[in-house]
């Protein structure tokens, strides 16, 4: 089990680390500072402590989830939402692509949702880890939307 948490830690912390390379100077660029943003975005030192709370239930979550279930299509979607998850930051922050972010984040969602439904039963309160992931995911995908319609 250890030796599943370290992996998923790895996988979901490197996600992160990569993600971060387009956000860092952006969120102070002059694009970034000068949309109209939700009123009820976060301050952004919470980012930080959310995406790590949310990728250590997470490792968890596919820890116990991978033993149960190992097909192909949880591999799959687990390296699909790793590679939404990273494309993000670059689509949003970098490339301005703001609409296209939102369907990023929107596809992200619908696979956690679907980890978080499909696995309920088998994992039963374990399941749980993974709700902090969807929570975060459907306050980002308002945050996305919200630059989308009214910038």
């Amino acid at each position: 089990m250890a030796k599943r948490v370290f992996l998923f830690l790895i996988l979901n912390f490197t996600a992160l680390y990569i993600g971060s390379f387009a956000t860092k100077t952006a969120v102070v660029s002059n694009w970034y500072v000068n949309l109209n943003k939700a009123p009820w975005s976060p301050p952004g030192y919470v980012f930080g402590a959310a995406w790590s709370f949310i990728m250590i239930c997470f490792a968890f979550y596919m820890a116990y989830l991978i033993p149960k279930v190992t097909s192909k299509k949880v591999i799959t979607l687990f390296g699909l939402q790793w590679v939404l998850n990273v494309g993000w930051n670059p689509i949003f922050f970098y490339y301005h692509q703001t609409s296209l972010g939102l369907v990023v984040i929107i596809c992200l969602t619908l696979v956690i949702g679907w980890f978080l439904f499909k696995f309920s039963n088998l994992l039963k309160f374990k399941t749980f880890l993974v709700v902090p992931y969807l929570i975060w995911l459907l306050i980002a995908t308002s945050l996305n939307a919200y630059v989308v319609f009214m910038n």
